[in-house]
């Protein structure tokens, strides 16, 4: 008889990524011929910029050490740049000993993670969160403690449901400011009475900035860090290329924060993965210091987007949505038809098994709210042609409207 591979009870905590499961689900049914608008992918989709690309393209042709591994904090160059780049943007100053690169944002957060969490150690999450965060602290031995917030107050954290979700095992606070899955943004007064609790609580918190450029019409990021010194030291930023500049295939995300912390999350990555691809760090650096306007283009594309999906959403009966100001998602709150009948007669017990229905049916792909801590909503991507918009919210609105 077979032994079976023993699998560990941290293996079958998680649960797989819903936004993968959705994309690779959509991605195969394409494969197989069926025309599918899929509304699932966090990425944008257009290509990485020209010079980004000739950057890495120069470095293979002249540089042999780009096949070679790199310090596992990241080449020099890119560190110092990053550190430059955070610095103006979150108005303080970091030095290169305060970055590490890594293989991606979510790699840099896994990393903090890893380096901060002992056993039972609590970390704030507010839903809707992405859906990673969850699972990443509870890898790490943590607890993950969700908040809920409400579309009507725009799904931002509210100072009093964090006060009565501090205990005294919680470690640290985790801000998306813009939001993924919801757009939302995070306005200075708001962050300031956060960060008033936070000190009070001697707490720290990860500022994931992902998706800090990508802000549409009279909004504005505010960076947790910026509001005092005394704040910045008890902020961990993480940032990354992915989403600015369409290079979420190149993995390169990058954390700064206090010394002691870069250094300890070097010595996990020293034992996992050790550096992010050179030739992506490459390729970063040229992002970061090159032209800047290829981010503005994409950024007013998607705002257009933004717009055309949130006009179609409003005219579906019984769908609302709160406006996204930033990210490229938007998630509508589709929980009227739960529960309704498709023409077969199958009931649709749960966001789950109504997204299943628009992919089976309505052939659009889209990721269901429960995935994100929302059960009820679902997040539809805007990174995508607007053709596909405008038929992929027709056929949102004829398959919902099928339903009895």
């Amino acid at each position: 008889m077979t032994k079976s591979v023993p699998i560990s009870a941290r293996a079958h905590s998680i649960v797989p990524s819903i936004t993968l499961a959705v994309t690779a689900k959509a991605a195969q049914l394409k494969a197989e011929g069926v025309d599918i608008i899929s509304f699932g992918a966090g990425q944008p989709d257009f290509g990485t910029p020209a010079h980004i690309r000739e950057a890495a393209k120069r470095a293979l042709d002249s540089n042999p050490n780009v096949s070679k591994y790199t310090n596992v904090r990241g080449v020099p160059e890119l560190r110092e740049a990053v550190a430059a780049t955070m610095s103006t943007a979150h108005d303080m100053t970091l030095s290169a000993n305060q970055v590490l690169v890594s293989c991606g944002a979510k790699h840099s957060i896994f990393n903090i993670f890893m380096a901060t969490l002992d056993p039972g150690d609590e970390v704030i999450i507010p839903a809707p969160y992405w859906v990673s965060y969850p699972d990443m602290v509870t890898v790490a031995g943590g607890t993950p403690v969700v908040v809920p917030t409400t579309a009507d107050e725009g799904f931002l954290l509210e100072p009093e449901a964090l006060r009565e979700a501090i205990t005294d095992r919680t470690r640290i606070l985790l801000l998306n400011s813009p939001s993924n899955p919801t757009g939302s943004l995070y306005d200075r007064a708001r962050l300031e009475v956060i960060a008033s609790i936070v000190m009070e609580h001697n707490l720290f918190v990860i500022s994931d900035d992902i998706y800090r450029l990508l802000v549409y019409g009279d909004a504005c990021y505010t960076s947790f860090a910026s509001l005092a010194p005394q704040v910045a030291e008890r902020t961990i930023l993480v940032d990354g290329v992915s989403k600015t500049y369409a290079m979420t295939g190149w993995r390169i995300g990058f954390t700064a924060g206090p010394i002691e912390l870069i250094e300890s999350m070097a010595k996990i990555q020293g034992q996992s993965t050790s550096n992010a691809a050179h030739v992506s760090q490459v390729a970063a650096l040229a992002a970061l210091t090159g032209p800047q306007d290829c981010v503005d283009e994409m950024r007013v594309t998607f705002d257009k987007r933004r717009r055309e999906m949130l006009g179609l959403l409003a005219k579906i009966p019984h769908v609302t949505c709160a406006e996204p100001f930033g990210a490229f998602y938007a998630f509508p709150d589709l929980s009227a038809y739960v529960g309704k009948k498709t023409p077969d007669g199958q009931v649709i017990a749960d966001d789950v098994a109504l997204c299943d229905h628009l992919l089976g049916v309505g052939k659009i792909a889209i990721v269901p709210g429960s995935g994100f801590g929302a059960p009820g909503c679902a997040r539809l991507s805007y990174a995508c042609s607007m053709d596909d918009i405008r038929r992929g919210l027709a056929r949102l609105a004829e398959t919902l409207g099928s339903l009895v």
